[in-house]
């Protein structure tokens, strides 16, 4: 079932700005590429980014891009570097052509899960077979952050749980979660255009029967009071701490909580925020400086 706000109106494919940003005479180490990354969705309203060679990509609304924006979060970048960007429209109707050319290739996660988009002819088989066709929504199992949470998931007996997946973004974790067995999975999301491709990915897996989408932030779990077995989310740091309270008041007691979207060096953050609501880490586990972390929820 997907639950919906009847005043939105149909997403239309959005046109988006593709913007790459590169050193003057040289490339961009991961740790800048992270802070150009920060610095442009919080100053200049980019919405998603990749890495190519030391380039950094980013993607923002055709309405909302602005080069005044971007030169004076230009002028916020901590570093020597000199840095020069160029801007490409890409239609929306493009988007799966700009997938499949440059980013999105199958994935083939601990040798059991296997990512993959409709577009692709040639992939692994494996024991859990996804489909995601991406649209700019976050998690194509690419990324370390969506490879560790997918990981640990597989570790899991999530026979006859009931799931929380705060953040869905392409729907990934909570399609994989039902594969696994669980018997509802309840996908939150803030993001119009991700809510949109999330209810695409979970139509095209058909377990839309088990998960149930909805448009919306840590509100939309209000009133959900100790019901979750397991909770996701895979967000960043920042809203991790601001909203893990609500995400243990939907946990039940002896139930785990799963969480990425961090650095390693966040952790000491994300553990003293979880520890105030009853939450222990049991297990974590890192990728690239990426951390995922394992809770359970003792009280």
């Amino acid at each position: 079932m997907i639950y919906k706000n009847s005043s939105l109106q149909s997403i239309i494919m959005n046109d988006y700005y593709k913007v790459s940003f590169a050193v003057t005479g040289g490339s961009i180490n991961e740790y800048e590429c992270d802070i150009l990354a920060a610095l442009l969705g919080e100053n200049a309203d980019f919405e998603s980014f990749d890495t190519k060679a030391g380039v950094v990509i980013g993607y923002v609304k055709q309405e909302l891009y602005s080069e005044e924006k971007i030169k004076s979060t230009m002028m916020l970048y901590p570093f020597e570097s000199k840095i020069a960007f160029e801007a490409e429209l890409i239609p929306g109707e493009d988007w799966n052509k700009e997938w499949e050319k440059n980013y999105f290739q199958p994935i083939l996660i601990a040798d059991r899960c296997v990512i993959h988009s409709s577009f692709h002819k040639d992939y692994p088989h494996a024991e859990y077979d996804i489909v995601i066709n991406p649209k700019m929504a976050f998690g194509t199992g690419h990324h370390e952050t969506t490879t560790l949470m997918i990981t640990q998931i597989l570790d899991i007996d999530m026979t006859n749980m009931s799931v929380l997946d705060m953040g869905t973004g392409t729907g990934v974790l909570a399609i994989l979660s039902a594969m696994r067995g669980a018997k509802s999975v309840k996908g939150v999301e803030i993001d119009e255009m991700a809510y949109e491709n999330a209810i695409e990915n979970i139509e095209i897996n058909s377990v839309e029967n088990i998960v149930n989408l909805v448009l919306g932030d840590a509100s939309a779990i209000m009133y959900d009071i100790s019901v979750y077995d397991y909770v996701f989310a895979n967000i960043n740091r920042n809203i991790i701490v601001e909203d893990i309270d609500k995400y243990s008041k939907a946990l039940k007691t002896g139930g785990y909580m799963q969480l990425s979207g961090f650095y390693i060096e966040d952790i000491p953050i994300v553990e003293d925020a979880a520890n105030r609501y009853g939450l222990t880490v049991v297990k974590s586990n890192d990728k690239n400086r990426w951390a995922m972390l394992l809770l359970k929820k003792e009280k």
